[in-house]
């Protein structure tokens, strides 16, 4: 059962089809783990045993197939599971009706066979870069479980690191799902915005929100990825275009590749431990170039607000009702938002456009960008500030410096992890619909040893 929590999705899709062993005895050993170790990872939000049970016995019985059967995995539980409330990290969502329907991306992944586990802590309304939630506690990182898993996606970083699930899903807004890779020290894949569709999940900011998958190995990204492509008429952010494999090209290298460096604002705020992360990696690659993305800074300005103003927006209704019972941290930053000016909203929107154009203008000389995850390793639960180049700044809002920039113009993103004493990541940054560019490089990183997925001392 040791090893069992770190195998592949791949490895294990592959045991049960070759009869080693039966997706019954994964999902009980799955079941088993989560009992044992969440206790101290508090990953787990819902555990759906009696459904995983009936799915593994499909799967045994074969009457359910596919490139991922009998693989575990488990959601945020802002996708809705049916039969269960989607609480989205809050109190108040607790009230609201079970979900009679999953969400697209769990109906796609259990149609290539896959097996709902659960679903997992986040932080509240996913408006959080720290994993904390004041309802349900803090989901604990693996490798110290004094330390935060980041967030907003903390419990899906936790569960993957910590050998619960080989495979999650999370959202990522203004980095959330790759600030908990990068805490964790996970494979994480932001991909374009519109390229995965949302339907049957709980939205923070519907014109930045994203959804993805968590993994250990850069093949099992890719896997979980092909397999929930696909146009949606029920989410209208997403595009009209046919779903594009890339598992089959991750094998042929680098293939010329144009790779550069970050430079500028992305050099700029980070500790020895992130910039040791980002040398390793352009190392491997042999980047010898920098690129300037121009007023990234203000990008990230332009995110903060568009984020606060939509994200009060959406919950307006509640602030005005149940304010008592949102964590005071979320309620504070969303009713600042409801009294930022129209004109500024309509003025970082302006700016959003500029800025999209220039940084695609960068892509026509090179085919990928590496730039830091986060400025840091893991924090410890309820640290407050940290300091940077001598000055202290917040935890909350700053582990995403890096990050916002990039979802703000809908970018794909793979997170590379990189071991060290905590683990860190990187981000591979391609251009719009080129997923299989920063997966691509994610897998050679992987194959050269510059990039793996660290698993924790003591699990």
């Amino acid at each position: 059962m040791h090893e069992l929590a770190w195998q592949t999705a791949t490895d294990t899709a592959a045991a049960i089809a070759s009869g080693a062993t039966t997706a019954r005895a994964v999902t009980e050993a799955t079941l088993a783990r989560i009992a044992s170790r969440d206790q101290v990872l508090n990953a787990f939000t819902d555990v759906t045993a009696t459904r995983a049970r009936a799915r593994a016995e499909a799967v045994d019985a074969g009457t359910v197939t596919g490139p991922l059967a009998g693989v575990p995995f488990a959601v945020k539980n802002l996708f809705d599971v049916a039969g269960l409330p989607t609480r989205a990290g809050s109190l108040i969502n607790r009230d609201r009706p079970a979900a009679t329907r999953d969400a697209v991306l769990i109906e796609r992944l259990e149609a290539a066979g896959a097996i709902l586990i659960g679903a997992l802590n986040m932080g509240e309304y996913a408006y959080d870069f720290t994993g904390e939630n004041r309802h349900d506690g803090a989901s604990r990182n693996p490798h110290d479980t004094a330390r935060m898993s980041g967030g907003s996606s903390g419990g899906s970083g936790s569960a993957v690191a910590g050998g619960l699930v080989p495979l999650a899903l999370g959202s990522d807004t203004n980095g959330s799902i790759r600030v908990p890779s990068s805490l964790c020290g996970l494979f994480g894949l932001k991909p374009t915005f519109g390229r995965l569709p949302r339907t049957g999940s709980f939205p923070f900011v519907s014109s930045l929100d994203h959804l993805g998958p968590f993994a250990r190995s850069v093949t099992d990204l890719a896997l979980a990825y092909d397999v929930m492509q696909g146009h949606d008429e029920d989410d209208p952010f997403c595009a009209e275009r046919s779903a594009e494999a890339v598992l089959p090209g991750l094998d042929f290298g680098l293939g010329g590749l144009r790779i550069a460096r970050a430079g500028g604002y992305f050099r700029r705020g980070m500790m020895p431990e992130a910039a040791a992360a980002v040398d390793r990696v352009c190392a491997a690659l042999g980047v010898t170039e920098d690129v300037d993305i121009p007023e990234a800074a203000r990008a990230r300005a332009a995110a903060y607000l568009i984020t606060t103003a939509e994200g009060a927006a959406l919950h307006l209704g509640r602030l005005r009702t149940r304010p008592a019972d949102f964590d005071p941290d979320v309620r504070d930053r969303l009713i600042a938002g409801a009294m930022v000016p129209a004109g500024m909203v309509i003025q970082a929107q302006k700016f959003r456009r500029w800025f999209r154009a220039a940084v695609l203008r960068l892509f026509e000389h090179v085919d990928a960008i590496v730039a830091p995850a986060t400025p840091c390793s893991a924090p410890l639960i309820g640290q407050k500030t940290f300091v940077l180049d001598g000055m202290e700044l917040l935890v909350r809002p700053n582990m995403g410096i890096f990050t916002q920039p990039i979802s703000f113009i809908g970018l794909p993103v793979v997170a590379v992890p990189v071991a060290g004493a905590m683990p860190m990541a990187v981000q591979v940054i391609a251009p719009p619909w080129r997923e299989d560019i920063a997966l691509r490089i994610a897998r050679f990183l992987e194959a050269s040893d510059a990039a793996v997925a660290q698993r924790p001392k003591e699990w």
